[in-house]
């Protein structure tokens, strides 16, 4: 019988690539706002598309995911072309936007997930780097534009990662296929973030001395 990382490999890959793809875009419209000329907005892009992923497999002792195949290089270029040529069309679409760093936020929080667990480690790891790998990517691109980093604002963002973590732990727990896993933490990552902002839902304020 094969190893279970072996049967689900091709997921695991469709679903890093797809994330990539989903924060390189998001990653290059917040540089496009900021005027960046092409090769600064595929620096930013690339920044927040490998991140995550490459703080995670550094915490975890293994090689860069992004280092074993140059597909991950080649996806974020095809995002910068996919702004480029329709800018136009996309430009009002703010929704658009929030769209793929929603589905970038989702996906590397899944693949985060299961690739700590195939490297042997403990749940509750696995949902710390699957948090990491969903977020952190989005910390270094707001430092490259000098804003402050969306999580932590009031915004729901690395929460939804968290989560959508636990469900996965407890379907898992529970015996569940880990297709079913993978979709069910998927779409309540997805969902927690779009409730959020559409709801204005957002964690308590620290109160300073007044």
């Amino acid at each position: 019988m094969m190893p279970t990382e072996d049967i689900y490999q091709p997921l695991l890959n469709v679903i890093e690539f797809l994330g990539t793809f989903a924060f390189a875009i998001s990653g290059i419209r917040h540089a496009a706002a900021k005027r960046f000329d092409w090769f600064g907005g595929f620096v930013c892009g690339v920044a927040v598309a490998i991140g995550g992923g490459t703080l995670r497999d550094i915490m975890l002792g293994v090689t860069p995911f992004w280092m074993t195949s140059s597909i991950y290089l080649i996806c974020t270029f095809m995002a910068q072309m996919f702004v480029i040529v329709f800018a136009r069309s996309l430009k009002s679409l703010d929704n658009t936007w929030f769209f793929f760093d929603t589905l970038g936020l989702a996906l590397f929080t899944v693949a985060g997930l299961q690739k700590t667990l195939d490297c042997g480690h403990a749940f509750w790891v696995a949902i710390i780097m699957g948090t990491i790998t969903g977020s952190a990517g989005g910390v270094i691109r707001d430092v490259l534009l000098n804003n402050v980093p969306v999580i932590f604002q009031k915004e729901i963002y690395a929460m939804a990662s968290i989560i959508g973590g636990l469900a996965y732990w407890a379907l898992v727990e529970l015996g569940c296929d880990m297709t079913i896993s993978v979709i069910t933490a998927f779409l309540l990552i997805v969902a927690i973030r779009i409730l959020a902002v559409k709801y204005h839902i957002s964690l308590p304020v620290l109160r300073g001395e007044e």
